[in-house]
Parts: C-alpha cells; sequence; structure tokens
C-alpha cells in the first residue's frame, strides 16, 4: 500500500473496503487486493464505486499461477496491506489438508485471476 492512497470504509460496518489513490485533481479506486478498479475518477464516484464493489468478490474463485505455469483453484481466506494469504480450494471438505499460500501486496495481475462459473 502506497501511503498517499486513502483508506475508504463502509459507512454501516466500519470494514475496509479498499483506497482511492489520488492522480491529478481525481482518484483512481484500489481493491483489497491492490488493483486499480477505475480510471481517474472524482472523489463522490470513487467512494461509490468501492462502497458497491465491496467485499463479495474476495469470496468467488479465483487461480494461482504455480511456479511450473500450472495454475490451481484457490480461495482467498485473508487480506492486508502488507500481504494476501490464499488457500488451496478444498470445496468444503474438512479432511482435506489445509494448503495456504502468501502473495505479495498488491497481487500481481499475472498470478492471480478470477473463475468464470
Amino acid at each position: 500500500m502506497r501511503s498517499d492512497w486513502i483508506e475508504h470504509r463502509r459507512s454501516a460496518d466500519g470494514e475496509r473496503v479498499g483506497w482511492m489513490e489520488p492522480v491529478g485533481e481525481g482518484f483512481v479506486v484500489i481493491d483489497l487486493l491492490g488493483r486499480r478498479r477505475t480510471g481517474v475518477v472524482d472523489w463522490s464516484t470513487a467512494e461509490e464505486t468501492l462502497d458497491e464493489l465491496g467485499l463479495g468478490y474476495l469470496a468467488e474463485p479465483y487461480e494461482l499461477q504455480q511456479n511450473d505455469g500450472t495454475w490451481l483453484r484457490i480461495r482467498i481466506a485473508e487480506v492486508s496491506p502488507k500481504s494476501v494469504r490464499v488457500k488451496r480450494e478444498d470445496w468444503g471438505d474438512m479432511r482435506s489438508p489445509q494448503i495456504y499460500f502468501s502473495l505479495p501486496f498488491p497481487v500481481p495481475d499475472d498470478r492471480l485471476r478470477r473463475v468464470d462459473g
């Protein structure tokens, strides 16, 4: 996280939903994975975008590119301004080993991708 990013929290519960990066006279919306979600927009649009974005995308299925180039299905377990922790998808099987991976923040676009469907 850059020191000039402005944290935005939901008014209902105070949960952090992202940041606004000052750029010129406007702001770029940054999500909890450290990814840009908009071009330059005004303050109000940035806040509205973050409120609408919420946290739901963190519960979506993702894939992590492994060192050998293959993709592994994962779920996001924890996010912070310092790192993102993901775990191998176990489909809710309590007997399955819990395998976690730590990623730097912001998460590199080429290492983590959302799975459609």
